[in-house]
């Protein structure tokens, strides 16, 4: 249930509002839009179907959510969620482009990829420390060496640091080092992992599992905002289909339909949506006309030799010449980088 308060509302009817909820063994989220204060009631569905909030001084009207999904919910926030992270806004008009290399190698490569993607207009360097590969042989990453490498780099460059956590006990670690928290498709249901990422104020970056629906997605999403952590931008990274000729289907009608069902901003993985590097250029544009918030790309200065989706990512002349296309559509869209 959502309670919509009158404009004029005062704070003495929210606390009122506030208190017969609490009473009633119950407990609340509040959104606060450009006219009013929404009230989200959460916790056990028969006591909020006997919750009578009508007769409240303050309360204009009560609606119910038919969506197992609440706060995260388009029904519960009609303006869009602008995410900020430092100064750097993502959502709401904002648009913001995630790049660099998949996993962290050395210094020196982390270093010429910051560099690159920097000046194409990037505002968040990507990069993974902690690698969870299909193969147990396959490269795993650096782990905290490589988190140390990331943020010193990031800080020397100008850049903001997003990266993947694949273990709850890193959390406190990642968390030291990170601005933004991964959680990557593999994990996008791994519940306990999202509830602990939930009671941080971290921002969150939430990929979609891979075959997972939209409300799948948008559920777990939940579960993050569950416990009290708004901060939450989704990830559209393709999803398993039949098709075999890319390495997922990227799934670009998720972007209309997570505009239309949440207020979370949404950005687009064209490199693991495609797997494909000459792909990523065709999508990115296609992503940006569809609406999305923001970009994550793959930029590796010798992707020849990278030790993982070296197939997939962009040289950095490529990623210049992305980044000027993608420009130019969101100047026809009014959003700004």
């Amino acid at each position: 249930m959502i309670i919509v308060m009158k404009p004029e509302a005062t704070v003495e009817d929210l606390n009122a509002v506030k208190d017969k909820i609490k009473n009633s063994g119950l407990d609340y989220h509040l959104s606060q839009g450009s006219s009013r204060v929404i009230v989200g009631v959460i916790g056990d569905k028969k006591k909020i179907a006997t919750l009578q909030m009508n007769s409240f001084s303050g309360v204009e009207k009560t609606v119910s959510i038919t969506e197992k999904y609440k706060l995260v919910s388009r029904e519960f926030k009609k303006e869009d969620s602008v995410i900020d992270i430092d100064g750097v806004k993502i959502g709401g008009g904002h648009f913001a482009v995630m790049a660099g290399p998949c996993s962290v190698e050395s210094r020196e490569q982390l270093l010429e990829a910051a560099k690159a993607v920097k000046a194409c207009g990037a505002q968040f360097l990507r990069g993974g420390a902690f690698k969870p590969r299909t193969s147990p042989y396959d490269f795993q990453g650096l782990g905290v060496e490589g988190l140390k490498m990331m943020r010193s780099v990031a800080d020397e460059v100008g850049l903001k640091v997003v990266t993947e956590i694949v273990n709850i006990n890193d959390l406190d670690t990642i968390c030291q080092y990170a601005d933004m928290l991964q959680i990557g498709a593999r994990n996008m249901q791994n519940f306990q992992l999202l509830k602990d990422v939930g009671f941080t104020k971290k921002p969150v970056l939430l990929k979609r599992g891979l075959s997972a629906t939209i409300s799948e997605w948008l559920n777990a999403a939940e579960y993050i905002a569950s416990g009290g952590n708004y901060n939450i931008v989704l990830c559209e990274r393709g999803i398993r289909t039949y098709e075999t000729f890319t390495r997922n289907t990227l799934d670009l009608s998720a972007v209309a339909a997570v505009k239309e069902l949440s207020h979370l901003p949404i950005i687009v993985d064209p490199s693991h949506g495609t797997g494909r590097w000459q792909m990523v250029r065709p999508m990115a544009r296609a992503a940006v006309a569809a609406g999305a918030d923001g970009l994550m790309i793959e930029v590796h200065p010798h992707p020849e030799v990278a030790l993982s989706d070296g197939d997939q990512s962009l040289k950095p002349d490529n990623f210049k010449i992305v980044m000027d296309e993608v420009n130019q559509i969101l100047k026809l869209m009014g959003k700004t980088l």
